[in-house]
């Protein structure tokens, strides 16, 4: 069977969308998602009407997060996640989480394998992140720091 990895990603705004001081984060969401469905590897993402519905449902897996911001895809491997995650717009819009999300509250990552054509949901995602949080970074379930090293691990040439 081939896997594919997908990705969820989420964190909480400090303010609601559309209040100006968030501005420069809205803006780039477009042009940002438009770099990911262009970018090598690139398989699938959430569309946002089904993402928004699930960040708003009040009995959802996001319910307890108010002003979530979050992303679920899936990618061919953890090697071209990673060159877009760290080498385009992303990394540079990444770097000013700061101003826009809750301290402690940004930047939560699962990555997990799953097989070719298969779509998880939101409330998938939520249950491996916490799976990674109970039990660290495996080879089928990781965060930031294992796709890091899964996305070398393939771009390594041994002789």
């Amino acid at each position: 069977m081939t896997y594919h990895v997908a990705e969820f990603n989420f964190g909480t705004l400090r303010y609601t969308w559309g209040d100006p001081s968030i501005a420069g984060f809205e803006d780039a969401l477009g042009q940002v998602n438009a770099i990911a469905a262009r970018s090598p590897g690139f398989v699938w993402r959430m569309p946002d009407d089904e993402m928004e519905v699930a960040q708003q449902d009040p009995t959802g897996p996001l319910a307890d997060g108010p002003n979530t911001a979050s992303t679920l895809s899936i990618w061919t491997s953890a090697a071209p996640l990673y060159q877009f995650v760290t080498k385009t717009l992303h990394a540079k819009i990444m770097a000013g989480r700061t101003a826009w999300f809750v301290p402690g509250d940004s930047g939560f990552l699962v990555c997990w394998r799953v097989p070719q054509g298969r779509r998880p949901d939101v409330t998938e995602g939520v249950e491996q992140w916490r799976k990674l949080q109970i039990a660290g970074d495996s080879k089928d379930i990781f965060g930031a720091k294992g796709l890091a090293a899964a996305a070398q691990a393939k771009n390594r040439v041994t002789d």
